[in-house]
């Protein structure tokens, strides 16, 4: 059996009928803005965008820990170049730009 003992005025009735009218607006409203497909796309893009930065980032990182570890094989704690590395890479880079020059020199003739 249902409580019918409800001792509220008409007026606080409408009252609280109004209030939950205007909070079933706002939340439709919300569920509005949620739906649209602006706000999809928006948001799908700013996931996307955040992703990219995500892997840029850790990209970064590894590019340069790589760098680091290649340049320690080249320089000292002090910053001076170790010769008896630099030089022997030095002829094999100059060795194989003039082997690539004289193979380009020989397909033009």
């Amino acid at each position: 059996m249902a409580d019918t003992s409800d001792t509220r005025t008409p007026a606080q009735i409408e009252a609280d009928i109004r209030r939950r009218r205007e909070v079933l607006a706002e939340t439709l409203d919300e569920i509005g803005v949620r739906v649209h497909p602006k706000t999809i796309v928006g948001d799908a893009r700013a996931k996307v965008l955040a992703n990219v930065d995500h892997t840029v980032g850790r990209a970064y990182v590894q590019v340069n820990r790589v760098v680091s570890e290649v340049r320690a094989q080249f320089v000292d704690e002090t910053g001076a170049p170790r010769i008896e590395r630099v030089v022997p890479v030095a002829l094999v880079v100059v060795g194989v730009v003039g082997l690539l020059a004289l193979g380009t020199r020989r397909r033009r003739d």
